[in-house]
């Protein structure tokens, strides 16, 4: 009664809804299913106008029961308990599909599943209008389909592209009913999965997506052997035919005219490999041959398909030896069918079943270069179809055309020498000594300037104008707009000589000049190609001019007190006979003598180029990065602040100048350095003197055992308060009997405590703390062997100032302590002399048993025959 109590009320609910009648409708006929796999049986509700959502009530009755509540999609109480557990276990599931349709899954399907199915919705109606329930019949059939391939386990196939293959898949069904079977042939590779050929339960052959003109070419077919084996015949294999192969056959049976697949079965039937086809082709690599004779070069082919094929060869040629596919271009083809394509001046001829021949007829330099054989195999297929199984490159032929070259000298004379400026120069290039000069060759002219500079750098040659083979005169930057200006005049007087001339030479055309001669040869086409150059000595264009002058006064506007403040220095420049100069600056810093770190080290600290650019040079100080400045306070005038300053900061500071001249464009002439007199920064403080050493308890220990190094400062001087003094600590290692190679820092640890520790390629570890004010222990844990050696402390204090920024001292290092790892002797050699000891005792022992086996089994008969001798003689004795 609890389970019915809602229904009513929802009834009455419904009643006020509902205005019309309704149809409900399952799959009409019978459904068949195979035993273990899935029912679905979809009911909806035609005809409706109620609410959202309708609700649906399953029952079940097998053959020639009542049926009994199976599930409900509005009521939990209402399946019987036969199928509760079922239900909790998601076997048998409703599934909403629409507001007016719902389907009931099994999972699973039992023969006790056999019966019929009846779905229907709750009827408030005043009058019947339709039907409110409807029933339809399940029969479950035991599994009696069988799927298997031809042969277990599944044989792998390996083919070469053009073999024909065949596959086999047995399939049969025990079916009482009369069902059909539909068989699909699968391709996997990897993830993907692709349909080769179908045969489906209405006896109709489907090709898969791709494979449609190789099945109507006949290239994939399908048939059947006796009753129950179904053959998928592949007359060519592809490269693409590789992957392992299904069978999959699915059972379908006829329902009054409706096809519906009961079950569905897969197979792996083989795995086929296609082996590529083994290609290659040979060709000369090195060529040489005379201009207008005759280019021969052979194309050898080695491949391993023993079964007709057919070559198709291209020969190509490029400039570059890489044959990259824009550089080359084709010389000649000749196709599987022996059809030539090709220019008149080339040919290829076919010689041998493996050798192709190019001719190239008439060569001239143009043809030099690097020559590719390209071959493609053809295999023939149905209905006359060609399908590519291999193709390759050979490796470049460099062919090299020979030719008689002219032989000529080139000079050059400077017949008009400037003294000042603004004097003409004129050079003259002559051609002389010209041997084996045809009519076909024709001489051209290349002009080049050299700067001369006061510096090492490299210069590179400037063009001033260049000649082609059809006398075409072009000019380069450097002369463009003084030749249209008409400063630069070039010129050719004769066949054989060539001029340049400068109307007004200026102090920036100073340099060396050099011509270059081009011999150049008409080719088969009438155009020209260069064929030799020549170069000739260059001329030195150079007068004597007053020296560049160059001075600078540096000088120190503020006075300078004591640590903290700011360092503030002027350079003033003063410079004669340099035409229209910038200057760059170069600030300098020398150490004091004093410094027994680093004596009278120079130090670049901050430049600025002619260009206003500002470089920091060797500014090493990450935490005053802008603490200098260099700036140009007037043409001539530049001034460099450094603030903040440290202890560390003295020194003498001077400024390099250098002065540059324009050249032309954007070029500059160094014209001269100088360095101003020094300013020094010298702090006269009466502060702390810091020294450091080094003490250890353990200076020899044993493998293994803790090494412990102090590093003990010590203040002499002023009393300072721990509070005004921090330290930066690192500990350095030299792994050596003397101090011959380089220290290795092992740990460090900041005036903020921060530990920073080298990585090490042994097993020991390192620990670094600060024991009191003035002590620091480095701790090594574990000690190796390669732990041995000098160890020293580098100490670097800070001393907080009267104005509260911190003051970096001079860094010292203590003298270094020499620490020894012995080796554990007993431990070294406990496990050495134990096992030695264990294999002397089973060697005795075993020599022991060898020896009395050999007495007792060996030499007993031969001592019972020495008895039996003593015997007879002592029985003769007696007679």
């Amino acid at each position: 009664m609890g389970r019915l109590a809602p229904r009513p009320l929802l009834l009455a609910l419904l009643s006020l809804a509902l205005c019309r009648g309704r149809v409900v409708r399952v799959p009409a006929g019978t459904l068949v299913r195979v035993v273990g796999t899935e029912l679905v049986i979809p009911c909806n509700v035609s005809d409706y106008d109620g609410p959202s959502e309708q609700n649906f009530d399953w029952s079940f009755s097998s053959l020639g029961s009542s049926f009994v509540e199976l599930a409900s999609t509005w009521e939990v109480g209402f399946p019987a308990q036969l199928y509760r557990e079922r239900l909790q276990r998601g076997e048998i599931q409703l599934r909403r599909t629409a507001n007016d349709a719902v389907e009931l899954h099994i999972k699973n399907v039992q023969p006790s599943d056999q019966g019929h199915y009846k779905c229907s919705t709750p009827s408030t109606d005043a009058t019947v209008q339709g039907n409110y329930e409807d029933t339809v019949q399940v029969k479950v059939l035991a599994d009696a389909l069988h799927v298997g391939p031809s042969a277990r386990p599944p044989p792998s196939l390996s083919l070469r592209e053009g073999e024909p293959f065949e596959l086999r898949c047995v399939a049969s069904t025990a079916s009482p009913l009369h069902t059909h079977l539909a068989l699909l042939w699968e391709l996997h590779r990897g993830p993907s999965r692709r349909s080769i050929l179908a045969l489906t339960h209405e006896g109709r052959f489907h090709p898969g997506p791709g494979y449609e003109q190789r099945y109507h070419g006949g290239d994939v077919r399908f048939d059947t052997v006796g009753s129950d084996s179904y053959r998928l015949l592949v007359s060519r294999a592809l490269s693409a035919d590789q992957g392992s192969y299904r069978c999959v056959v699915s059972e379908w049976i006829a329902d009054q005219g409706n096809w519906q697949e009961i079950q569905e079965k897969a197979v792996e039937v083989a795995t086929v490999v296609i082996q590529p086809t083994v290609l290659r082709a040979t060709v000369a690599r090195n060529v040489s041959v005379p201009e207008g004779k005759e280019l021969d070069l052979s194309c050898n082919i080695t491949t391993d398909r023993v079964d007709e094929v057919r070559a198709e060869v291209t020969w190509f040629f490029s400039r570059t030896p890489d044959g990259s596919s824009p550089a080359r271009h084709m010389l000649a083809r000749l196709d599987r069918d022996s059809l030539l394509h090709g220019s008149p001046h080339v040919a290829l001829s076919h010689v041998d079943a493996r050798s192709y021949h190019l001719l190239v007829r008439d060569v001239s330099k143009e043809n030099s270069g690097y020559y590719f054989c390209h071959v493609a195999l053809w295999v023939s297929g149905h209905n006359r179809s060609w399908h590519k199984v291999a193709e390759t490159m050979s490796a470049p032929a460099s062919v090299g055309v020979t030719w008689l070259e002219p032989e000529y000298q080139v000079y050059l004379n400077a017949s008009k020498v400037p003294g000042f400026s603004d004097e003409p120069t004129e050079l003259e290039c002559r051609v002389v000594d010209v041997k084996s000069a045809e009519a076909s060759v024709r001489f051209t002219v290349s002009w080049y300037y050299r700067m001369n500079r006061r510096s090492d750098d490299v210069v590179t040659s400037e063009l001033l104008a260049v000649m082609d083979g059809d006398w075409t005169l072009r000019y380069g930057e450097r002369s463009r707009q003084r030749a249209q200006d008409g400063e630069f005049i070039f010129s050719k007087e004769h066949t054989d000589t060539f001029n340049f001339r400068i109307q007004r030479t200026t102090e920036e055309d100073r340099g060396n000049y050099y011509c270059v001669v081009s011999a150049w040869t008409k080719q088969r086409n009438n155009s020209w190609v260069k064929s030799k150059d020549i170069f000739s000595k260059p001329v030195n264009i150079f007068w004597a001019s007053e020296d560049s002058v160059l001075v600078v006064k540096a000088r120190q506007p503020k006075p300078f007190f004591a640590a903290g403040n700011t360092f503030e220095m002027t350079c003033k420049v003063s410079s004669k006979n340099i035409k229209s100069p910038r200057y760059s600056v170069l600030i300098t810093a020398e150490k004091p003598v004093g410094d027994l770190s680093s004596p009278n080290e120079t130090k670049y600290i901050i430049s600025l180029d002619q260009d206003s650019v500002v470089k920091l040079e060797n500014w090493t100080d990450a935490s005053r990065v802008d603490g200098v400045v260099l700036e140009k306070v007037q043409e001539d005038e530049f001034r460099y602040r450094m603030y903040q300053t440290q202890v560390s900061d003295a020194g003498l500071y001077r400024c390099m100048v250098t002065a540059w001249s324009p050249v032309g464009g954007s070029l500059w002439r160094e014209a001269a350095t100088s360095l101003s007199n020094p300013i020094e920064i010298d702090f006269q403080t009466s502060g702390p003197i810091f020294n450091a050493s080094v003490h250890s308890d353990t200076p020899s220990v044993i493998r293994g055992d803790l090494i412990k190094l102090f590093c003990i400062i010590t203040v002499e001087g002023a009393v300072l308060d721990p509070d005004d003094m921090a330290f930066d600590v690192s500990w350095f290692a030299v792994h050596s009997f003397g101090l011959d190679k380089a220290p290795v820092l092992l740990s460090s640890l900041d005036r903020k405590g921060i530990v920073t520790t080298a990585r090490r390629d042994w097993k020991s570890d390192l620990s670094l703390e600060r024991v009191s004010v003035l002590e620091f222990l480095l701790q090594v844990h574990g000690s190796e062997d390669q732990d041995f050696g000098n160890y020293y402390c580098s100490v670097t204090p800070w001393v907080k100032s009267p104005t509260g920024s911190w003051q970096r001292e001079a860094e010292i290092h203590s003298k270094p302590i020499f620490i020894t790892v012995k080796m554990d002797v007993l431990n070294a050699f406990k496990y050495p002399l134990l096992i030695g000891v264990g294999l002397s005792t089973v060697i005795g022992l075993l020599s022991c048993l060898i020896g009395y086996c050999s007495s007792h089994w060996c030499c007993k008969k031969e001592v019972q025959e020495t008895r039996r001798e003593r015997r007879r003689l002592m029985s003769m004795e007696m007679d």
